[in-house]
């Protein structure tokens, strides 16, 4: 049996078109047209009202974006608890603490609830919090107004982690344009890649501008190499913006199979007791990058029953994302919540969700589902 994958890379065709006129005109550089054509083509993309600097990853984004916002050693930046590691780990390079947040129910992201529980007791013990980092995860958009009112309510920045998230949006405004600053991800299995790379979603001009200095070594404008500023090596290669300028060509198109897969799954698992799918709220648009399920282990199989077996099939899985709270690294961070990401985790499976899914494989993953629980 051929391996179906979790979420493989999709190219669509017209990534070496780019790519060739980078050889061709011999910009084999972290700049050049096709960096400046990829970020124009997300910035149209995300309505236009936000600037964009490519870099070298999602992580990159976050991290530069941390520094804009002033974030340094002993202060605290609340995140969302259930997402991967990238979304926590900037906040530690630059000293700080993460103060970890729990999910809710609705979208599986950050709770408002405990997003001002968490607020409240870290201004009691004298440390305001210096950003808010929620994630849209699985492509499904945060709760963002009541976020956003939160913040204001405290004055403090929200950074989007937005990896997941592009082409997600709430009420037709595009996930990573709703704070300061947000990140987007091109790793090999996100919705549309450039192999790897990432993108900061800013605002205005000036925080475009100060993260691009950064991400370029911080070289002051001088004729010999001076520098200032502490700089990083972040910027994407106008190579790997040329795959991107090709990706977004086929970004629509990879929205439509993915969520064509979620619906297929729907359809076939909905009448299994034991199983249950995270829903759209009105005004949602989730680009489902990654189709997941809930699995009650009352019904006699568990999570990790299901993982293993389909495994034993050739079919790729995952668990969903291990809570950040619980993870050894950040054992002693301040977390606000009850066990709701913890069950998630316990109880939650990602399926094969790539946008290159045939009928033909996408059909076994589910046949093999259903046998499972019948």
């Amino acid at each position: 049996m051929n391996k179906i994958w979790l979420s493989s890379p999709h190219m669509g065709g017209g990534e070496q078109k780019y790519v060739k006129e980078a050889f061709d005109t011999n910009w084999v550089a972290p700049l050049g047209p096709n960096v400046i054509g990829f970020e124009d083509n997300l910035k149209t993309y995300l309505g236009g009202d936000v600037e964009v600097a490519a870099l070298s990853s999602g992580t990159a984004a976050l991290h530069l974006a941390l520094i804009l916002l002033g974030v340094g050693t002993g202060d605290e930046v609340i995140c969302q608890s259930m997402t991967f590691s990238a979304s926590a780990n900037p906040i530690a390079y630059l000293g700080a603490t993460p103060v970890f947040v729990d999910s809710e129910e609705d979208t599986w992201n950050m709770s408002p609830q405990y997003l001002e529980e968490a607020i409240r007791a870290r201004v009691a013990k004298g440390k305001k919090p210096k950003a808010i980092l929620p994630v849209h995860l699985y492509g499904m958009p945060a709760k963002m107004q009541e976020i956003l009112a939160i913040a204001k309510k405290y004055e403090i920045p929200v950074l989007e982690d937005a990896a997941e998230a592009l082409g997600s949006h709430i009420n037709g405004k595009r996930c990573g344009t709703f704070g300061e600053m947000a990140c987007l991800s091109f790793n090999g299995n996100k919705i549309i890649t450039t192999s790897g790379g990432g993108a900061l979603i800013a605002k205005n001009q000036a925080y475009k501008d100060k993260a691009v200095f950064l991400a370029t070594q911080a070289r002051d404008s001088a004729p010999h190499y001076q520098h200032s500023h502490i700089g990083y090596n972040y910027r994407m290669s106008n190579i790997v913006a040329g795959i991107g300028r090709g990706q977004m060509e086929v970004l629509q198109s990879h929205i439509e199979s993915r969520r064509r897969n979620f619906n297929y799954y729907k359809k076939v698992l909905k009448e299994i007791n034991g199983i249950s799918f995270l829903n759209e709220p009105e005004g949602y648009f989730s680009n489902r990058w990654l189709s997941c399920i809930l699995i009650n282990p009352q019904m006699g199989i568990d999570r990790e029953s299901v993982r293993i077996a389909l495994e034993k099939e050739n079919i790729e899985t995952r668990p969903l994302w291990k809570p950040m709270h619980l993870q050894p690294i950040f054992k002693d961070a301040p977390f606000y919540g009850s066990n709701i990401s913890e069950k998630l985790f316990q109880d939650g499976l990602c399926l094969p969700s790539g946008s290159n899914l045939t009928e033909e494989n996408l059909e076994r993953v589910g046949i093999c589902l259903s046998k499972l629980f019948t």
